[in-house]
């Protein structure tokens, strides 16, 4: 009994992480036993399993992943919120006299008075900094 809760959370997990399986071969006998579930099936490719390991039933399987080296380094920059001097924005924001700004303003161009002020209160109180992709991050199975 407890084989069946602990399968349902596995394929609760799989599916909740919307991962997939990527072998449809039989790995042990006539069935399936092994899983290589990701999260990106397209990228595994030429999937062959092959003969068995020595005096077991076991098989060796063997898998590529692509990857694309050509890929183009992110130019995206984002805010670094530990670097940030939040009490220049508020004194930049304070700045603005906000009733004198938005007296007799609709609410369209009060928004956008308001967005300019605070985006330039943004750009001057908090630096940016470069975007780490997936290369920056090493997988924990690399290690």
């Amino acid at each position: 009994m407890g084989s069946c809760k602990q399968s349902r959370r596995l394929l609760e997990c799989i599916e909740n992480n919307f991962l997939s399986q990527v072998i449809d071969s039989p790995t042990r006998g006539d069935v399936i036993l092994d899983l290589m579930v990701t999260n990106a099936s397209e990228l595994i490719v030429d999937i062959k399993i092959g003969d068995s390991l020595g005096c077991t039933d076991h098989v060796f399987m063997e898998f590529s992943v692509l990857r694309d080296v050509g890929q183009e380094k992110s130019k995206v920059r984002t805010l670094n919120f530990r670097k940030a001097n939040f009490q220049l924005f508020k004194e930049l924001v304070n700045r603005t006299p906000w009733e004198t700004a938005l007296r007799h303003k609709g609410a369209e161009q009060s928004w956008q008075i308001f967005k300019d002020a605070f985006h330039r209160a943004q750009e001057l109180s908090i630096p940016r900094r470069k975007k780490l992709g997936k290369e920056g991050k090493m997988l924990a199975w690399t290690s």
